[in-house]
This record gives C-alpha cells, sequence and structure tokens, in this order.
C-alpha cells in the first residue's frame, strides 16, 4: 500500500488531484484509516488512475470519464482513442505551425518596408523553351501554402530527371496558374532532348512571353515580399499591369537549407494600360 504522496509520485499526478478524484468518487482510496483518516492506494489502482488521466486529455469531462470507466472501456480501445486524439492534435500543430510561418513572413515583410534597397527592373522578351515538369496544388499563392508543395516537387523532378534521358540544360523554372482548388504550381527545370525511359515527368514547350518586367532577387524566397512590392509599384508608375504570376527563375539556388545565397529571376507578363 502506498500513501496518497507516493501514489501520486508513482502516478504522475498531484496530491490534490488524487484528493478530487476521490471526493467525486472517480478513484477512491484502497483504504481510509479510521484514526488518521490518512488515505492508502494499491499498486493495480495505478491502471485505472492512467485511464482517468488519458481521457480526461482526451477532453471527456470527469462525468464522462467515470461513465466510460464503469463500462469498461479496454486498453485496446484506449490505445485506439488516444491515437485518434493524437492525430488531431499533430493536425492542429501543424495547421498552426503554418499560420504562424505566415504571420512571421508578413512580419518580415512590413519590417523590411522602405529599408530594402531599390531594385533594378528591366523589360524584356523571354524566349520559349523546353522543360521537364510535375505539378502539385497549393491552397493559395502564399509562401506558407507554395513552399511545402514546390519544394518536394523539385526533389521528386531531380530523381525523375536521372534517369530520365533528358540533358539539364537550364536552370529551373517555376510558374503558377489558378484552378479551381487553389493555385496549380509547376515545378520545372529546362532540358534538351526526348524522354527515353518510363517517368512521371511531363515534357512541355513552355511558350516565350513578348514582354516581360524583370528583376534578379538575392536571398530566400520566404523573404521575397518587398520585391513583389517594389515591382508592383515599378508597374504602376510605368503605366503597365499584368493578370499572370511571375516566373521564377532559379539561377543560383544549391540544396540545402540556407537560401541567402540564393540567386532568382523574376519575370512578369505584362501589358501597356
Amino acid at each position: 500500500m502506498f500513501s496518497i504522496g507516493d501514489f501520486a509520485r508513482l502516478g504522475l499526478v498531484s496530491v490534490r488531484m488524487l484528493r478530487h478524484y476521490d471526493g467525486i468518487g472517480l478513484l477512491p482510496p484502497a483504504h481510509v484509516d479510521d484514526a488518521t483518516g490518512y488515505r492508502r492506494y494499491a499498486a493495480d489502482q495505478l491502471p485505472r488512475l492512467n485511464r482517468i488521466v488519458a481521457l480526461s486529455k482526451l477532453g471527456f469531462t470527469l462525468k464522462q470519464v467515470a461513465e466510460m470507466l464503469d463500462d469498461a472501456v479496454n486498453a485496446e480501445q484506449l490505445q485506439g482513442m488516444l491515437r485518434l486524439r493524437r492525430a488531431e492534435l499533430a493536425a492542429q500543430v501543424a495547421a498552426d505551425s503554418a499560420r504562424l510561418a505566415q504571420v512571421e513572413f508578413r512580419l518580415r515583410s512590413i519590417e523590411r518596408e522602405g529599408k530594402m534597397p531599390s531594385i533594378d527592373i528591366a523589360l524584356k522578351e523571354v524566349p520559349p523553351v523546353r522543360v521537364a515538369e510535375l505539378t502539385g496544388l497549393a491552397a493559395s499563392y502564399g509562401p506558407e501554402d507554395i513552399g511545402p508543395v514546390i519544394q518536394p516537387l523539385y526533389a521528386r523532378v531531380e530523381a525523375e530527371l536521372a534517369r530520365s534521358g533528358l540533358t539539364v540544360s537550364g536552370p529551373g523554372i517555376a510558374y503558377y496558374e489558378d484552378v479551381a482548388d487553389g493555385v496549380l504550381v509547376h515545378a520545372a527545370i529546362t532540358v534538351s532532348g526526348e524522354i527515353t525511359n518510363d517517368v512521371e515527368l511531363k515534357l512541355v514547350d513552355l511558350p516565350g512571353v513578348e514582354l516581360a518586367a524583370t528583376t534578379v532577387y538575392h536571398g530566400p524566397m520566404s523573404e521575397c515580399g518587398p520585391v513583389y512590392d517594389q515591382m508592383a509599384h515599378w508597374l504602376a508608375e510605368n503605366g503597365y499591369q499584368s493578370s499572370l504570376y511571375a516566373r521564377e527563375v532559379y539561377l543560383h539556388c544549391p540544396p540545402g537549407v540556407d537560401q541567402q545565397g540564393w540567386i532568382t529571376e523574376f519575370q512578369i507578363p505584362v501589358a501597356r494600360n
């Protein structure tokens, strides 16, 4: 038999919580000394305590926990309920992490307003190019949605290229289009030749752009917001408009987590107002 303090330590709960469980009849002690009122607990009460705590963590009220324990929820059923709750919590953490990333991106963009050096914007014609690509769907054009889609896509494109029979002849090019469910992400790499093996890649002759506003950006894609701000102002001030997403030409983007050394050219198809 264990004192209430020892049993609380073994069960990883507080003495106050054990007293509360006793008070509502959820976990009475195995023995109460008539003279002193000291509570004593038995080792075989630990499984019930574990179930009480586990079910409480699932969000059930203590009244519901008592009813479930009275119905003799077995270990397999409890494990299933805990796995389900774990999946729900993991999904919530992922959603919160995505929202946090979005807030951090916008915060960095606001912090850099007016501090980023003026960028050089040039108008030029973009020639057609042959690319090998894979596509994926993103919820929006925001970097918090694009990043988790495009990064795995490029890993797959590079793996498929190694056995495709194609020759890499230029940089990676990402381009985007609106679809009913969000934004279709095209992860492409400039190639030459023909596909000679059975691969997932799609070979596309990407049409040229008659006139594009372009600029070269140095840094991580997660911090490119101010570049778009400056390009938007330049377009408005110079009488141009665009209804298409920019193409991203990855001039120097070595693998790895550090993107500070990345060099990307943005190409926005434009027309006169």
